[in-house]
C-alpha cells in the first residue's frame, strides 16, 4: 500500500463571501476530476462554490453511464490510480471514497497461450525493488533483462528538461533497448500511462512516468482499481459543496467565459454568473470556443490552446458465459489489446483497454469486439471455449491530451502570469508536471483552489512520496510538485 497520507488541514478561507447576492464567490465551469478537486478544496475552506456541468453527472471523462442495452452502470473506460498519485488519493479521502479502491502490488504479464509472469515490488529499496521479480519474469529473455537494467539506469539519471524536444523512442534507441524489448516492455507501460506510443510521446513525459511512478519509491507503482462505478467515487461532492453554501448545477451549458463571469444556457433560460474568481475546468477545445473576445485578447494562454491535441482510448466491456480470466488484471504482451481487467469475482465479466487507439476509432462496434475477443482467446485459453454473451465498446475520441514533444509550450499555466486575478485554468492538459492522468487533473484543481484562496499552492498539494535514499544516491532526478516536466 502507499505510505500513510498526511493529516488533512485546510487554510482559512481567503475569498470573502460576496455581499452582493448576484455575485458568486467562485464559479467553476466543468465538473470533471479537476473541477471537483477545486470545488472540494474551496468548500472545505468555507468558500461558497458554484460548480457547473453540462452532463447530469459528475466526473467528466472519468465517469460512468447507464447502459440501456444491459441495464448496468458501466465506466466510460477503466481508470486506475498508482501509489505515486498522492493528490488523487487525497481527493478520494476527502470524499470518503478511499475505501472504494482495491490496491494491488502485483502486475500480471500474460503471453500468448496464457503463460503469466508476476511483477511485484520486493523488500529491496527503490530503485531495485522490482529487480527480483523482473529477473524471474519469463516474457523477457536474459539479454533483454540485462538491456532493461541498463535502460532503467539511464532513465533514473536522465534530465527530463533536456528531452522535451525528443520522443521516448529516440531516448530508448540511444540507450540500446532494441525493438523486441521496446515492444514487450516499454511500449505497454508507456502507451497505458501516456496514451501515446513510444514513437510519438514526449521523452520528458515518459521519463516522468518511470522516474516517479516506478523508481523513486517502492510503493509508487502499487496499483489501485475502483471497486465501484467511477461516478460513485464523487457521490459525496455535492453535499460537501452545499454544506459550505455552494451549489452544483447539472445540465447547464457554458456558452461564454471571461475572467470574472460565466454565461450559461439551461432549461430555465440563459444567465450570466458574475464571480470574484472563475475557474475553467473545461476541455481545452471547449475553453477556446467559449472564451470571450476580451479574454482572448488579454490572456495569451487561450491562443496557445490550439496546440493541444487529443489521443483516443477504446474500452470494451465483455460478458462471457463462463469464467475465462483468473487474475484481477493483465498486461497482454505484444497484443493490440493492451490491458484486461476482471470485473467480477468469477472472471466472466472483463473490461479491455486499448490506449493510443487512433487506428481503432474508425471501426464499428462489431469490428472492435471481434478484434478484442480474438486477442483475449489467444491469451486466455478458456475464452476460446467460451461464448460471448454481450459486449459494449466505448470510444473516448478525446480521452486525453496528446503528450507529444513540444506540447509543454501549449499547456497553459493554471494562473495567468500576467493577471493575478485572471481566469484560472484546471484540467489534465494544464501544467501540472504530470501527463494526462487523474493525478494531473487533481493537482491543477488544487493549484487553482490555492490561487483563488490566495495561499501558496504547496499548502494545498499533497506531498509526493519521499524519494528512496538509494535512488537519490544513484542520481534520480524528479521535479517538484507543480513544476512542468
Amino acid at each position: 500500500m502507499p505510505q500513510a497520507p498526511t493529516p488533512i488541514t485546510d487554510p482559512p478561507p481567503a475569498v470573502p463571501q460576496s455581499p452582493d447576492p448576484q455575485r458568486h464567490a467562485v464559479v467553476i465551469a466543468g465538473a470533471g476530476v479537476a473541477g471537483i478537486a477545486a470545488a472540494v478544496r474551496l468548500a472545505q475552506a468555507g468558500v461558497a462554490v458554484t460548480l457547473l456541468e453540462t452532463r447530469r453527472k459528475l466526473g467528466g471523462r472519468a465517469t460512468s453511464f447507464a447502459d440501456a442495452r444491459t441495464g448496468l452502470v458501466l465506466d466510460n473506460c477503466q481508470h486506475v490510480v498508482l501509489g505515486c498519485c498522492t493528490n488523487y488519493t487525497d481527493l478520494l479521502r476527502r470524499l470518503g471514497a478511499d475505501g472504494r479502491i482495491a490496491w494491488h502490488r502485483e502486475q500480471y504479464w500474460v503471453e500468448p497461450g496464457g503463460r503469466t509472469s508476476v511483477v511485484r515490488p520486493s523488500a529491496l529499496p527503490a530503485p531495485g525493488h522490482f529487480g527480483p521479480s523482473v529477473l524471474r519474469a519469463r516474457f523477457l529473455s536474459l539479454g533483454q533483462k540485462l538491456r532493461l537494467a541498463r535502460g532503467m539506469l539511464a532513465v533514473l539519471r536522465a534530465d527530463r528538461a533536456r528531452w522535451r524536444a525528443g520522443t521516448f523512442a529516440q531516448f530508448l534507441h540511444a540507450c540500446g533497448q532494441g525493438p523486441g524489448l521496446i515492444e514487450r516492455f516499454w511500449e505497454p507501460v508507456v502507451v497505458s500511462a501516456c496514451n501515446l506510443s513510444v514513437g510519438r510521446v514526449s521523452a520528458a513525459g515518459a521519463l516522468q512516468v518511470f522516474q516517479e511512478g516506478f523508481l523513486a519509491h517502492r510503493d509508487a507503482a502499487v496499483m489501485g482499481v475502483p471497486t465501484v462505478p467511477l461516478v460513485d467515487l464523487y457521490a459525496a461532492a455535492p453535499g460537501l459543496i452545499e454544506r459550505a453554501g455552494g451549489s452544483v448545477r447539472l445540465g447547464v451549458s457554458v456558452v461564454g467565459i471571461d475572467r470574472d463571469s460565466v454565461r450559461i444556457a439551461a432549461a430555465d433560460g440563459a444567465q450570466t454568473l458574475h464571480a470574484r474568481r472563475v475557474i475553467s475546468a473545461l476541455p481545452p477545445e471547449r475553453l477556446a470556443e467559449v472564451a470571450s473576445d476580451r479574454l482572448r485578447a488579454a490572456d495569451p494562454r487561450i491562443a496557445r490552446l490550439d496546440g493541444v491535441g487529443h489521443s483516443p482510448i477504446v474500452g470494451v466491456h465483455l460478458m462471457y458465459d463462463r469464467p475465462v480470466m483468473g487474475t484481477p488484471h493483465a498486461v497482454l504482451v505484444g497484443s493490440g489489446t493492451q490491458w484486461v481487467f476482471r470485473k467480477d469475482p468469477a472472471g466472466r465479466a472483463l473490461h479491455a483497454v486499448i490506449s493510443g487507439a487512433d487506428e481503432w476509432t474508425p471501426l464499428d462496434e462489431q469490428q472492435i469486439t471481434r478484434r478484442v475477443t480474438a486477442d483475449i482467446a489467444v491469451y486466455f485459453p478458456r475464452a476460446a471455449r467460451a461464448t460471448l454473451e454481450w459486449s459494449r465498446p466505448v470510444k473516448e475520441r478525446r480521452a486525453t491530451f496528446r503528450l507529444e514533444p513540444g506540447v509543454e509550450d501549449a499547456r497553459p499555466e493554471v494562473a495567468d502570469p500576467l493577471d493575478p486575478r485572471g481566469l484560472l485554468i484546471a484540467g489534465d492538459f494544464a501544467r501540472s508536471g504530470w501527463p494526462a492522468t487523474m493525478e494531473g487533473a487533481t493537482r491543477t484543481g488544487y493549484i487553482a483552489a490555492a490561487s483563488a484562496l490566495g495561499v501558496p499552492e504547496r499548502s494545498l498539494l499533497a506531498p509526493d512520496l519521499a524519494m528512496a535514499p538509494l535512488a537519490g544516491l544513484l542520481g534520480l532526478r524528479t521535479s517538484p510538485a507543480g513544476a512542468t516536466a
